[in-house]
């Protein structure tokens, strides 16, 4: 089952579609890689949404990434003895650590100490997404006294969110570690990070998943732009979260930050993700405004890996229908000429390595050929990956002989992934190879493919050979 585009499509499953009907139908509808969001839904539910995509997997005889989205730390105020309050500019208002205190017009209960830790006179407190702002006039260990900035109603449990802090907070409480512990153990391909705020927090999830799953950073924190180079150095792949990022900065400096990250990412190989509101018209809607197709095929135009359906697939009314016209949006814009002089334009120059060696000359021998697929040899994924980092003209097989390799590689830019029996030599490689092109679909007899791989193989890390091929 071939896909006739290179950027990929994430979407989240929820009640809208966790039918294995609704799942099939998105997957034929263009969905690449599933997204289980452990912010909401039981373990039972998740694990019955994971079967029934593997059972998916099993008849489409294709790999299908499975992400892992963890919830991350959620700050919250507490409850009011009356309802909702109305907050007015210039206020005062009281933040505290009496939970059994209900609160009023003048305070509320904020259950995490590590906050008032952190503040500072002058830093500010989001609320309900940013509806309510706040800033500190003076903090202690056990509350902090504001001014109100931007009025509005605040009601019980309502986010916090606080923008120009550093929080003293791990990335991972006790429910995602155990959500993470549930979900290796149903096999994930991909973990998704939430709330990082420093490299060491990436560090901290690899250490507890070991290899078993890629890792995902998101970046939803003004803290992680700051140290946007080392957390795309330490991470296997990065989502662009712009809902929350959108709350912590200004919404006109995220685009930038958005273009940014690409192509930082681009720049590592590392694949990236550009989520939130992509069409979030289509929740209510069956079709999307033309600002959101826009949205997404500016990211289209920029070398993103994938864009994201949020709860346009999880809990709309349309969720075919977002997928098909994100589909549809992606097909467009990369037909369009002026995409690949955009993708050429914002190539930036390999590393003074073997393996980056042998992606960039790919590159150039592919455009020069004409070759009809890129057929790369993987152990690993990191083969695949480099070819796509090159974004070359064709589109890219990703061969490797384990499950779990190919079931991460469908959130890469242009990749096809395959699971195969492990090559015996360098004639097995370039017959198997010529094989699966012809067989997929991407080459007909008689047309030139490109293949790299490592010697010896089955070496991670060991891309050194290029070889023209001719298919029978």
């Amino acid at each position: 089952m071939r896909r006739h585009r290179q950027a990929k499509i994430v979407a989240t499953v929820g009640p809208a579609s966790s039918s294995p009907q609704m799942l099939r139908a998105l997957f034929e509808a263009g969905v690449d890689v599933f997204r289980l969001n452990f912010s909401h839904g039981t373990h039972a539910e998740h694990r019955a949404r994971f079967d029934a995509i593997r059972a998916i997997e099993r008849e489409a005889g294709r790999p299908i990434g499975i992400l892992l989205d963890l919830q991350g730390p959620k700050l919250r105020v507490g409850t009011f003895a009356e309802g909702p309050v109305t907050l007015q500019p210039g206020e005062r208002f009281r933040l505290d650590l009496e939970v059994s205190r209900p609160g009023d017009r003048r305070r509320v209960a904020l259950p995490h100490v590590e906050i008032f830790a952190a503040l500072r006179p002058g830093s500010e407190l989001l609320i309900d997404d940013g509806r309510v702002r706040l800033r500190v006039l003076d903090a202690g260990p056990a509350h902090a006294d504001t001014e109100v900035l931007v009025g509005g109603t605040v009601s019980d449990r309502k986010g916090v969110n606080v923008p120009d802090v550093l929080l003293p907070l791990s990335a991972l409480p006790p429910k995602d570690l155990a959500d993470l512990d549930f979900g290796l153990g149903l096999g994930v391909d991909w973990v998704a990070m939430s709330f990082v705020q420093r490299p060491e927090d990436v560090d901290e999830l690899r250490a507890l998943v070991q290899g078993r799953a890629g890792i995902m950073a998101k970046l939803e924190k003004p803290a992680a732009i700051e140290r946007l180079e080392e957390i795309v150095a330490r991470c296997d792949a990065l989502m662009v979260a712009r809902g929350d990022l959108g709350v912590e900065m200004p919404a006109e400096a995220v685009p930038a930050v958005q273009k940014r990250i690409i192509r930082l990412c681009r720049r590592a190989g590392k694949p990236v993700v550009v989520a939130t509101q992509m069409l979030d018209s289509m929740v209510a809607s069956p079709v999307p405004t033309r600002a959101e197709a826009s949205d997404v095929a500016s990211a289209i135009y920029d070398g993103a890996d994938a864009v994201m359906l949020s709860a346009e697939s999880a809990s709309g009314r349309y969720p075919l229908e977002a997928v098909r016209m994100m589909e549809r949006i992606i097909r467009r814009t990369e037909d369009d000429p002026l995409q690949r002089q955009a993708l050429d334009a914002s190539h930036t120059e390999a590393r003074a390595e073997v393996g980056e060696a042998i992606g960039c000359a790919t590159r150039r021998a592919a455009a020069l050929l004409d070759v009809a697929a890129v057929v790369a040899y993987t152990s690993t994924g990191a083969s695949a990956l480099r070819m796509a980092r090159e974004r070359p003209r064709a589109p890219i097989l990703g061969i490797t002989p384990d499950a779990a390799v190919a079931r991460r590689l469908p959130l890469a830019w242009g990749v096809h992934a395959l699971a195969c029996e492990a090559v015996a030599g360098f004639d097995d490689m370039a017959r198997q190879a010529c094989a699966l092109a012809r067989g997929q679909g991407f080459a007909q007899p008689g047309q030139t493919i490109a293949v790299t791989a490592g010697m010896p193989f089955g070496t991670p890390g060991s891309t050194n050979l290029l070889h023209i091929a001719q298919v029978d």
